[in-house]
């Protein structure tokens, strides 16, 4: 096997480190509130407004990014953008109220959408489906690390702040050397889009202006909406509408969201040479068993099975979507498709889990038959998809 070259090697070790960081503030928040809000004498249910709040932002930024990128380069993007969010986490850190939150929420909420479509975009058109599902496999780790850190700093008596000035200042340190890294990112060569399309059957690419370049979208709205619902209202659905202990359904959700991380990192392990047209729908169809298992399951270790099913089906598919967009479309309309998909992504998030919230209130048992229908409709996206790449590659 051929050794990348020495910028790439050294580049790649800056992205993964960035996606580590894209993950810490999203599980920090959650961990931090319940302290947070009596320190800053605020409702518990302002931290709803927030998350959807920075969430939306984030879409806004992630559907922008594109020409933001194009104008001044990945590289001074991503340096500037986790800037940004490590200055969110300091403004945060020194709150004395709903304004210096809020502050800190548009600065992180900014950064996060422009930093995400950066990395992705680069990374699809620079390296290996294997490298774009291990480091969204990183971004887990994140989003593990950032709790363990807060509950850290108030287990020990140094409280939330203390936490969030330290993962601040990891992100500076971070943008810092993104900053002095910036010769590295017009150092590694790109994939040549048309060698990937011949690989994977030829024909010409299709247009953003295409259907395809807006279901491609449309699946990541509603692969973001399915995998953050299951992940916020299982539990619930556990102990509120099936009578299980906070135990056992605690187990359940941190099986799913471990089953999303170690499927990436099997997927990277796996599926570097394997054709995307196979992984995809065998991965959806491995979530739509999972969330059937999950709907009708009698007992708490079904449900698990169920939820870990669900997120070893879910795994793959957001990296290996924003992967193939150059083998699927015009090379001038990457960049667009990159933020349509990292803003369509961020949106789903943002919205769907709220109204899931709404719809609980009153009738909760049905949200598991609504995930097991929204993955069906997934499914049915991915194959209009694949035929429409089929059309063009047959053509």
């Amino acid at each position: 096997m051929t050794r990348p070259p020495a910028p790439a090697t050294a580049l790649l070790g800056l992205i993964t480190l960035a996606f580590i960081s894209l993950g810490l503030p999203d599980g920090s928040f959650g961990v931090a509130w319940p302290r947070m809000h009596l320190d800053l004498g605020l409702p518990l249910g302002v931290a709803g407004v927030l998350t959807t709040s920075v969430t939306l932002l984030a879409g806004v930024s992630g559907f922008l990014s594109g020409r933001i990128l194009a104008r001044w380069g990945t590289g001074p993007v991503v340096a500037g953008s986790c800037f940004l969010t490590g200055a969110a986490l300091l403004v945060a850190a020194g709150a004395q109220g709903a304004v210096g939150l809020a502050a800190a929420g548009v600065c992180l909420g900014c950064g996060a959408g422009a930093v995400d479509a950066g990395l992705n975009g680069y990374v699809a058109r620079h390296y290996t489906v294997r490298h774009m599902n291990w480091l969204h496999a990183c971004w887990g780790m994140g989003a593990a690390a950032g709790p363990l850190a807060v509950g850290w700093t108030l287990a020990a008596g140094h409280g939330w702040r203390l936490a969030y000035v330290v993962l601040g200042g990891l992100q500076l340190s971070l943008a810092v050397a993104l900053w002095f890294a910036r010769p590295l990112w017009a150092a590694v060569p790109a994939h040549d889009p048309a060698a990937r399309r011949r690989h994977a059957g030829g024909g010409p690419p299709l247009d953003a202006r295409s259907a395809a370049g807006w279901i491609s979208p449309a699946l990541l709205f509603l692969y973001a909406a399915l995998e953050l619902s299951a992940g916020v209202w299982a539990a619930s659905v556990l102990v509120v509408g099936r009578g299980a202990t906070p135990g056992d359904a605690a187990f359940a959700t941190a099986a799913y969201y471990g089953a999303i991380t170690g499927g990436r990192l099997l997927a990277g392990w796996l599926g570097g040479e394997r054709d995307p047209g196979q992984v995809l729908p065998a991965a959806v169809l491995l979530a739509l068993v999972g969330a059937v298992t999950f709907a009708l399951a009698p007992a708490p270790w079904v449900s698990t099975a169920g939820l870990l099913a669900l997120g070893l089906g879910f795994a793959p598919l957001y990296p290996t979507l924003m992967h193939e967009i150059p083998a699927r479309f015009r090379p001038e309309d990457t960049p667009v498709l990159v933020a349509r998909q990292t803003g369509a992504a961020y949106l789903g998030a943002a919205g769907v889990p709220a109204a899931a919230g709404l719809l609980a209130a009153k009738h909760l048992t049905i949200l598991p038959w609504l995930l097991a229908g929204g993955v069906l409709a997934l499914l049915a996206g991915l194959r209009f998809l694949e035929a429409r790449t089929g059309e063009r590659r047959a053509g």
